[in-house]
Order: C-alpha cells, then sequence, then structure tokens
C-alpha cells in the first residue's frame, strides 16, 4: 500500500532521529485552488493507520466545492506521527480532487443533455476505489469497477471466437452471470448491426469520428443503448451529447487528472526539552 512504499521497515527515519518523541504538532489541509474536494475518508484513515491517536477533523464533504485558502480538515497529534502521514494523506486527497474536479467540468459540459459520462478502470494502480468514488463525487458515473462485475466483449474475444460477434454474445448468454448485461464493442456498421441482431444489451463504438457516430445511431434507431469510447476529450462531450448518444466512457477522467494544489502546513504545537532518542531506538 502507499503507507508501506513511503515508511519502508525502518519508518521516517529522519523524523525518529531529529524530533522529540513527545513533540507534538497541528496542520490544517488548505484549498491553493479552486476544485470539488474528495478523498477526505482516505485521509483521515492515512493518519489514523500511522496513529489511532491523531485528531483528524473533517471540515468539508467529498463532492464539495471549495475555493483557495478554505481549509478542508485540521490534524493534531504527535509530531512525528503527523510527518510520517502527511504525504500519503496529501497524494491521495489531491488525486481524488483531481478527479472529481475533470469529472465536475466533463458534466458541465453535457448539462441537459441525456448524456452520461462514464469512468474507464483506467486508474491509477491501488487506488481503483478512491478513484471510482472521486468521479461519483463530481457528478460522473462509474462503468463497471473490474473485469468481475461486467461483460464486455471486445476484440480481443470476439478474434478467440474465429471473429464471429454472434458466437461471443451466445456464449456470454450461456456462460455468464444472468443478471449481467452484455455489452459489445464495435469499429464498423456490419459489426454494429450484427451484434444488434444477436442480441447484446449496449453498444460500444470504439474509436469512431462524428459523422460515423451519427450513422451509427440513425442505425441503431434507439434498438440498444449507444457508448462512445476513444479519443473523448471534454471539447468534444458538447458534440457527442447532441449526436444522441447514451453513454461516453472517458479514461482520462481518472488516468489524466490533474492533481489539485492542496496543502498540509505542519507546526509543532508543544515543545520539549528532551534530546530525541537515536533512529537505532
Amino acid at each position: 500500500m502507499s503507507l508501506d512504499e513511503d515508511l519502508g521497515a525502518a519508518g521516517d527515519v529522519t523524523s525518529l532521529a531529529v524530533v522529540p518523541a513527545e513533540a507534538e504538532g497541528s496542520g490544517e489541509l488548505v484549498a491553493k485552488e479552486q476544485m470539488i474536494v474528495a478523498g477526505l475518508d482516505a485521509f483521515v484513515r492515512v493518519f489514523h493507520m500511522v496513529d489511532a491517536e491523531v485528531e483528524v477533523e473533517v471540515l468539508k464533504r467529498d463532492g464539495e466545492e471549495i475555493k483557495p485558502k478554505v481549509v478542508a480538515a485540521r490534524v493534531h497529534g504527535k509530531l512525528r506521527s503527523l510527518l510520517a502521514a502527511e504525504r500519503t494523506a496529501l497524494n491521495l486527497v489531491q488525486r481524488a480532487a483531481g478527479i472529481a474536479t475533470l469529472a465536475q467540468q466533463a458534466m458541465t459540459s453535457v448539462r441537459g443533455s441525456k448524456l452520461r459520462v462514464l469512468d474507464t478502470r483506467k486508474t491509477p494502480p491501488g487506488m481503483r476505489g478512491l478513484a471510482k468514488h472521486a468521479v461519483r463525487m463530481g457528478g460522473a458515473s462509474n462503468h463497471r469497477f473490474g473485469l468481475f462485475d461486467g461483460i464486455l466483449i471486445k476484440d480481443n474475444h470476439i478474434a478467440a471466437v474465429g471473429g464471429d460477434i454472434t458466437e461471443a454474445v451466445r456464449r456470454a448468454k450461456l456462460n455468464g452471470p444472468r443478471l449481467v448485461k452484455i455489452e459489445v464493442e464495435v469499429t464498423n456498421f456490419k459489426q454494429l448491426e450484427e451484434a444488434i441482431a444477436a442480441g447484446a444489451d449496449v453498444i460500444m463504438l470504439d474509436n469512431m469520428d462524428d459523422a460515423q457516430i451519427r450513422e451509427a445511431v440513425k442505425l441503431t434507431a434507439s434498438r440498444v443503448p449507444i457508448e462512445v469510447s476513444g479519443g473523448v476529450t471534454l471539447d468534444r462531450l458538447p458534440r457527442l451529447a447532441k449526436l444522441g448518444v447514451d453513454f461516453v466512457s472517458m479514461g482520462a477522467l481518472t488516468h489524466s487528472a490533474r492533481a489539485m494544489d492542496l496543502s498540509l502546513e505542519i507546526a509543532t504545537t508543544k515543545k520539549s526539552t528532551r534530546k530525541p532518542r537515536s533512529a537505532q531506538g
């Protein structure tokens, strides 16, 4: 996990060597720019995993828009504990807030339309749950969480059954979970018609341009919900909304969101005249 990467087996050797064991500190999580805040539960958990006695006061809610200089949380406890948890806690909340903020921007760009913006499985390693939570906090929606909770027949699956979409869908219906919808990825109109005839529940149009998508919507004639994937950007979302598709999946929500600028300034609140113990104990 993230804390293990930072602390290793020896812990924060700098603080152990320099900071008195009894020293206490406080800090404030401050926004440096406007954002949708997210990841505050993870922020709290990091401090409590380092030291269950650290006090964390959460002042804002995930999904809330905050402006520069707003304090989202406060921490107080042993200074060594605060310093050990600081970077990991910040990393998580900064990344989650970035995802939530980008998700909000995406939803704002299609406001008033039926289009739903979905995330993908392209999430930072070890952050799948937090990243998808952040997407929801920004107002967008989750696609499948993993390979276990949705059937999405893509080109490699189709190739594995000889390029036959009908056969791939038949096998999915026969062997897959009964209540799970079957989505089929297509790259041309022939595959589109075959997937619809085979009984796909959702069609994913992969890397089609706007003209092709318009034609696909016309051919589908509302028989099956349509999802667009590939090349989806914020600038393109309003055009896709006007084309009449039902969903767009946007990998950039989680793999390219910028980490938001938050700071956690920690200061000593209780001074000690005792010498720190050595890092070796």
